[in-house]
């Protein structure tokens, strides 16, 4: 499983931001200054000021949101939640096809993430876009969901054709490199949490959790 989409932000919380994002007053800055070379040739939006307060809220919450989140934590089997921006496309905005650079100053990048901030119906285009070995997938989810994929994939975000894109981007160090042990790993918990479920405690299922943590020692950097 290379992906994982979840609902994280909610009802209060969400309208908040969303009132906040659009304030008239905020410090918009050129998104190209935090691209690498070979990204910002293709990148085409605006980038919250990261000393912003609004900037410092969000990016506080997000960051809460997914350590507390138990699939999530289970998908990523994460060390760090770093580098985090909010961004603005606009009607033309988009960002073509690239891969993220392994590391930030913060800290090496395995898993990307996009929180979506704004309501579906508040724009048109705008998907983000992962290619695949024989095709690719499009996401454009609802407002609060975030979308969680290997750094390592080719990417896009489509060009706004109508309204205005908020989201909330972002990286996650694991504890595992790899993408596929990460996914055996998380078969692995999602499949022992699931007979813990349904059936409770056994000593099968002991030696289940044992082979999972121990697979977790072993598979960490």
């Amino acid at each position: 499983m290379d992906f994982l989409t979840r609902p994280i932000l909610h009802g209060v919380e969400l309208q908040q931001i969303q009132n906040r994002l659009n304030s008239d007053q905020l410090p918009w800055r050129d998104g190209k200054l935090t691209a690498g070379q070979q990204a910002a040739s293709v990148k085409k939006n605006a980038q919250l000021a990261p000393d912003s307060g609004l900037t410092q809220d969000i990016t506080e919450l997000v960051s809460r949101k997914l350590r507390e989140d138990p699939l999530i934590k289970s998908f990523c089997l994460m060390r760090k939640v770093h580098s985090l921006l909010v961004s603005k496309s606009e009607i033309g905005d988009g960002y073509g096809w690239h891969v993220d650079n392994p590391f930030s100053k913060y800290g090496r990048r395995d898993l990307s993430f996009t929180v979506f901030l704004s309501d579906e119906s508040a724009y048109s285009g705008g998907s983000l876009e992962i290619q695949g070995f024989d095709e690719s997938s499009e996401f454009c989810l609802p407002a609060g969901h975030v979308l969680i994929y290997p750094s390592s994939s080719i990417h896009r975000v489509n060009n706004i054709s109508q309204g205005v894109r908020f989201v909330c981007v972002g990286w996650i160090e694991s504890y595992i490199k790899s993408t596929e042990d990460r996914a055996l790993l998380f078969g692995m918990d999602a499949g022992a949490r699931g007979l813990l479920a349904r059936y409770g405690r056994s000593d099968e299922l002991d030696l289940i959790f044992q082979s999972y943590t121990n697979a977790v020692r072993r598979l960490s950097d």
